[in-house]
């Protein structure tokens, strides 16, 4: 049983989507509705669900902050975030301190029921228009600049083997969580490495190492 966690402050939107996840499947519980972020955070440690979804604008803190406190003491709860807008600055910050997700509320009950399993997987979910437009902002320079995919990719030399091993992880969506549990690494550790890789590589973020990592197989 997957226990879940609704945050959002639209009763007619958080009703439909609790209705709409019971009616599908057997297997996915609703264990609470926050309609705040601070009744989030209460509500995580409460219930202690697998799965929060939730809403990035709420009326006290918002949900990237949510996020990050409650993520601070239950590491494992996953969280996807949830929006009506696809905002470059929220899907960043959200991405970086963990978020398994950032899916857009026009998604279907079923594609978001599919996304919530596949949770397990370890694969971060994001919505495809998301996705492509983070991706073409990369594309037309508008993000701080990655080292350039020339030369052999010299860049890509100058990591370490398990560097290496981190960076292919994060190419291919596996959170910090899930990278540790691949390699038998203590969390802490995998965060360390990361951080290192981003120094090295000139990047800020997930989104950025994805694109490298499109140029070594394309090249």
């Amino acid at each position: 049983m997957i226990r879940i966690l609704l945050v959002d402050d639209q009763p007619l939107f958080v009703q439909s989507l609790k209705m709409s996840i019971e009616s599908y499947v057997e297997d996915i519980r609703i264990v609470g509705i926050a309609k705040t972020g601070l009744a989030s955070i209460d509500m995580a440690e409460q219930y202690e669900p697998d799965v929060i979804l939730m809403d990035v604008h709420l009326p006290d803190i918002n949900g990237v902050e949510a996020t990050r406190r409650i993520l601070e003491k239950h590491k494992k709860i996953k969280i996807i975030m949830l929006s009506t807008y696809d905002e470059d600055e929220y899907v960043r910050k959200a991405l970086r301190i963990g978020s398994a997700g950032y899916l857009l509320k026009d998604i279907s009950p079923t594609e978001l029921i599919a996304a919530i399993r596949a949770l397990q997987s370890g694969l971060v979910q994001i919505s495809p228009k998301i996705a492509a437009k983070l991706i073409n902002t990369m594309y037309n320079g508008t993000s701080p600049k990655a080292p350039d995919a020339t030369n052999r990719f010299e860049w890509f030399e100058t990591l370490t083997c398990r560097e290496k091993e981190i960076f292919g992880l994060i190419a291919t969506g596996y959170d910090n969580q899930q990278i540790a549990e691949k390699l038998s690494l203590a969390e802490q550790t995998v965060r360390n490495n990361i951080s290192l890789i981003y120094a090295k590589l000139e990047v800020k973020d997930r989104f950025e190492i994805i694109r490298l990592a499109n140029m070594i197989e394309y090249h």
